[in-house]
């Protein structure tokens, strides 16, 4: 399936969105140590550790259930450098994700 034929809305009903945001996404947001802004979403860099790449594949597991339009890409830079998470999907995937994370 193209990613430009799902919509951008999230499947979890408001309840599930809230825990979601108090627990999981809470935790990945406090360990952002980098960001950028892609053309079509945004890049987030965690420490080079492996609880980052644990906790970054769970978030992944996760929303890839209830956000089925983001792309998802983890990059591991060589030696200490970090870890870079890049979510991006069709228009409106910034929005979407500055209110998600907000």
């Amino acid at each position: 399936m193209e990613q430009t034929t799902l919509a951008v809305a999230c499947n979890l009903v408001p309840e599930e969105l809230q825990e979601r945001r108090n627990t999981l996404l809470r935790r990945v947001k406090n360990a952002v140590v980098a960001e950028r802004t892609l053309p079509d979403g945004y890049a987030y860099g965690f420490p080079p550790t492996a609880d980052s790449l644990v906790e970054l594949a769970n978030l992944i597991a996760f929303e890839r259930q209830c956000c089925p339009f983001l792309s998802f890409n983890l990059r591991v830079e060589p030696g200490a450098g970090p870890i870079w998470l890049e979510l991006t999907g069709p228009a409106g995937t910034r929005d979407f994700l500055d209110s998600l994370f907000a």
